[in-house]
């Protein structure tokens, strides 16, 4: 076992995970912190990108069917074992990822952190449960395309991408979820959830030696079972990469009509750097705060508070692990669509030529550093810092190191990333008005 201490950023010293990459390729990192509470978070840096588009929506559903037991856990059997002891547990599927965590009293973690794991490392994946869990699965895809919110998503995304799969939705089409075999769903299993391609989170208030020797005998245990089911020498898997999209060469638009309406919603993007190249990400988040988050902000007190043309202008810096999204959105009466797009235009274009004050871009970086830590207080939020980051970029470092880099920005490193990344004459953008 190898083993090393992350050196944090010096503003950020509270945090200081241990971590250790173990001999089954599972990468584990472990932190004490005096709250009484112990979280396990196991993540996947596997999500819906790696699919066939012939099994969309098979690591959503896969998400389910890890709870419905192992042939050493009956199906409900951990859930009672968790509302016996005050513990909570959930799952999130994403497109770069899947989640699983339990918190619990330190005194019960020993007891629930290997079933946890004994859940995700040998799902039983039975045909009858598998059954039983497919309409419910459709059920959501049915309420999902009900949903106005995730509605507008999957047309913004499907406009953002022509060919990487962030086009595709999370939970997958009806139509494919309706024919996928059980035994589609095992295949999937036996080559994503491995050690290889996990990282084990421990966070709470028990030494790390004693974290790491339950997180590490679950895994052993596991994995005896596991082996004794099936050979992992064929298994090896990597997901798959590809390449950046190429920025929009023109103006890209799509405008839609939806009767769920009640007031219009515009959506402007572009196609950045996304997590496999994490060091162009900082810039455009610091930027993102400048013209859409916040009162003070550019966009909201010029389009909310002064003019009184939108009810709610955001930006946000979307960052996947090959490819980013640099979106404005506002919600607004359908009569103002022109003028708010051109208004977000004109913030952008001022972006390149003309610099923040010192003292703005000070306050900027203060605030979005300190959002940062303070989003990491508890140890669900440590242990899902460090668990995302170290599952898409493979470095639990950058967890670490972000309020610094973010306070590490020069007004020259702003201005440079709207010129390089957000074109005035080609960009992305989608209206939906009402019926």
């Amino acid at each position: 076992m190898h083993s090393t201490l992350a050196d944090p950023a010096s503003d950020f010293q509270l945090h200081s995970p241990t971590v250790q990459k173990l001999s089954n390729g599972l990468t584990l990192v472990v932190e004490q912190i005096p709250v009484e509470a112990v979280n396990l978070s196991v993540w996947l840096g596997i999500g819906s990108s790696v699919e066939a588009e012939s099994v969309n929506g098979v690591a959503h559903f896969l998400e389910h069917m890890i709870f419905k037991g192992t042939p050493q856990i009956h199906c409900g059997e951990f859930e009672r074992a968790l509302e016996a002891r005050g513990a909570v547990t959930n799952a999130a599927t994403s497109q770069d990822y899947t989640h699983y965590y339990v918190t619990a009293a330190p005194p019960d973690f020993a007891a629930l952190a290997p079933l946890q794991i004994e859940l995700l490392l040998n799902a039983s994946l039975e045909e009858t449960a598998f059954e039983r869990e497919r309409p419910v699965i459709l059920e959501e895809i049915r309420q999902s395309e009900d949903n106005l919110r995730r509605r507008n998503f999957y047309r913004f995304m499907e406009l953002a991408f022509d060919y990487l799969p962030y086009r595709r939705q999370v939970l997958g089409p009806a139509s494919i979820i309706a024919e996928l075999s059980v035994e589609q769903m095992r295949a999937f299993h036996r080559s994503w959830y491995q050690p290889t391609h996990m990282t084990a989170v421990a966070v709470g208030n028990l030494p790390v030696e004693q974290l790491a020797e339950i997180v590490t005998g679950g895994f052993d245990q596991a994995l005896t079972r596991q082996t004794q089911a099936y050979s992992l020498a064929s298994i090896a898997t990597a997901p798959a990469s590809h390449a950046p999209e190429p920025p929009f060469t023109q103006i890209r638009r799509l405008h839609c009509v939806d009767e769920a309406l009640q007031q219009a919603r515009l959506v402007v993007s572009w196609r950045v750097p996304g997590m496999n190249d994490l060091s162009q990400t900082y810039a455009l988040d610091v930027i993102a705060s400048i013209l859409a988050q916040g009162r003070t902000s550019r966009l909201v007190r010029e389009l909310r508070e002064d003019r009184q043309l939108v009810n709610a202008v955001m930006a946000n810096n979307m960052s996947y692990r090959q490819q980013g999204l640099f979106s404005i959105s506002a919600q607004l009466p359908a009569e103002h669509l022109r003028s708010v797009e051109d208004s977000i235009i004109s913030h952008v274009a001022r972006l390149k030529t003309e610099l923040v004050t010192p003292a703005h871009l000070q306050r900027i970086q203060t605030q979005a550093a300190n959002r940062y830590i303070f989003g990491s207080e508890t140890p669900s939020d440590r242990a899902g810092l460090y668990g995302y980051y170290q599952a898409l970029t493979g470095d639990v470092d950058h967890a670490l190191s972000y309020p610094a880099k973010i306070r590490a920005l020069s007004l020259e490193d702003l201005q440079q990333a709207a010129q390089r990344y957000l074109s005035t004459e080609a960009y992305a953008i989608m209206t939906v008005v009402p019926k």
